[in-house]
């Protein structure tokens, strides 16, 4: 037999296991009182791959994880992909019939738990035919069929499985926010997942040195913006077991955290903390936003008083990203900025014509961070392609966008969410701006309503400030007198909250379910 040299890859979990031989004794990760090392971090991800692979579990293999914010939850998540097999995160908001629903369409063969998580997930293990007994596994918790997590772990070799990889094979399925009907299982390679670490150290300047903070939940793919880049780069990655903006202040004060990713909701909450003033964040060096639209008031009470390194960033699960630096912000305002490297970005019409600079239609994008597919959905595969002149298959976004003649992109709104009033194309956000810009106001959302005249009608809620007592006419009154007469919105209903995904994006079509039902 011939020897030839691989075509070899910086594989995540190979770029991993380096640092643990040459930075051993570096903290990794740290959640709560737990603090692992680099080594303690690499041997805990090879005990859940070697224990995996002994149940001949690899490459084509689909995980199921339903666990909250923790080491072990993070150690589990890596180890499967370790092991070679593809994780399926799952949200622990949805109800019990959503999850079973969700993982017999991953066509998981094995589910993790945790004892937060047991009341949703033992109900309907027995209705999971795919996934027998002994492949079930409970952490901090006991229950009939269920093999106990840190038993099964303790007697795993910590020694490397020795798997290797392929850029193509999956690394995970994400499931969509669920924002505008049912989610569809999103398939990420190991190119795509090594595309999203390497060109977000890149963007964020995350080192060896960085310390970043994680607010979100895990299993989410916003969170990964964070956890994945800054444990590529061989830093230090901080979870919160779940958020409170007094903790995260203290928490960065402490840790002296260099770099953190929170959610619009976060920000504002954070922002209004009654001790906020107390706290020392020298350290921040990049605050990160996505999920949904920052407020431009917002952004600036953010880069004031938080932070100046602030970054927006503005993508899709499915592949694609751009990004409004510190640096740019000053000079467009609203923009989320150009395209993240390695990903190209385009708007098209509805007939599929490409559109220049200062056209508005529909964002489409391609690049090296695109999925592989939607898991056994290949009609709705082939319904996201936009191919260019070059052949090249750019996927659309269902979002509404425009380029300035800078090539600075500008999110309108989503497709679905655009308010046809009396014959106009009417965006929420642009009255979202305006509204939010009161001086009572909080947080706001718009949608359309049934309008016997118009068709359509802009409804606004909002959350009002900390202690404030609103007139709701009032408010309508002001913010109709900036908008352009089709935007006007004909009502204000007051929220304590609104519906929201993970990453806290408004789930619009809970709002407009009761006006539309009929």
């Amino acid at each position: 037999m011939t020897l030839q040299i691989d075509d070899s890859q910086a594989f995540i979990p190979d770029v991993w296991r380096v640092y643990a031989r040459h930075f051993p004794n570096k903290e990794a990760a740290i959640c709560g009182t737990e603090r692992i090392t680099w080594r303690q971090f690499d041997e805990g991800l090879n005990r859940v791959a070697n224990g995996l692979r002994s149940m001949n579990i690899g490459r084509g293999d689909k995980v199921a994880i339903v666990m909250s914010n923790s080491i072990d939850m993070l150690l589990v998540m890596f180890g499967i992909i370790k092991a070679g097999a593809c994780v399926v995160p799952l949200s622990a908001l949805l109800s019990a019939d959503q999850l079973r629903g969700l993982i017999k369409d991953s066509d998981a063969t094995v589910l993790f738990a945790s004892d937060s998580t047991k009341d949703l997930v033992l109900p309907i293990a027995d209705q999971l035919a795919k996934i027998p007994a002994d492949n079930r596994f409970a952490f901090n918790f006991s229950a009939p069929g269920w093999v106990d997590l840190a038993d099964w772990l303790s007697v795993q070799p910590i020694t490397d499985p020795g798997v290797a990889y392929q850029m193509t094979d999956p690394v995970n399925i994400i499931y969509s926010s669920g924002t505008t009907g049912l989610p569809k299982g999103i398939v990420q390679t190991h190119r795509a997942r090594q595309h999203f670490a390497w060109s977000n150290v890149i963007e964020m300047g995350f080192t060896r040195h960085s310390r970043a903070l994680v607010t979100t939940a895990l299993y989410s793919n916003g969170t990964w913006l964070m956890a994945l880049p800054v444990l590529f780069g061989g830093g230090t990655l901080h979870i919160m077991e779940s958020f409170d903006a007094e903790g995260f202040l203290s928490h960065v004060e402490r840790e002296k955290i260099t770099h953190t990713f929170m959610v619009p909701t976060q920000y504002i909450i954070t922002l209004e903390c009654e001790n906020f003033e107390k706290y020392d964040l020298s350290s921040l060096l990049v605050m990160l936003s996505a999920g949904s639209p920052l407020r431009v008031e917002t952004k600036k009470d953010v880069m004031a008083r938080m932070c100046s390194g602030m970054f927006e960033l503005y993508g899709f699960s499915e592949g694609s990203a751009t990004m409004i630096k510190p640096e740019d912000a000053e000079d467009k305002w609203g923009s989320v900025g150009t395209p993240v490297i390695g990903f190209d970005i385009r708007i098209i019409d509805d007939s599929d014509n490409e559109l220049p600079f200062g056209e508005t239609g529909e964002i489409v994008a391609y690049g090296g961070g695109i999925m592989k597919e939607y898991h056994n959905r290949p009609a709705a595969s082939v319904e996201i392609i936009w191919q260019d002149a070059a052949g090249r298959t750019f996927l659309r976004s269902g979002d509404i966008g425009k380029f300035d003649e800078d090539g600075f992109l500008y999110i309108l709104d989503r497709k679905k969410d655009m308010i046809i009033s009396g014959g106009f194309n009417v965006f929420p956000a642009d009255i979202e701006s305006i509204v939010g810009e009161h001086e009572d106001v909080s947080d706001v959302t718009v949608i359309g309503i049934p309008h016997d005249k118009w068709g359509e009608t802009p409804l606004a809620f909002i959350i009002p400030k900390q202690d404030k007592t609103v007139d709701l006419m009032a408010i309508k009154a002001w913010a109709n007198e900036r908008l352009a007469k089709p935007q006007r919105i004909s009502a204000i209903e007051l929220r304590d909250d609104f519906p929201r995904n993970a990453l806290g994006k408004v789930i619009k079509r809970e709002l407009r379910e009761p006006y539309w039902s009929n």
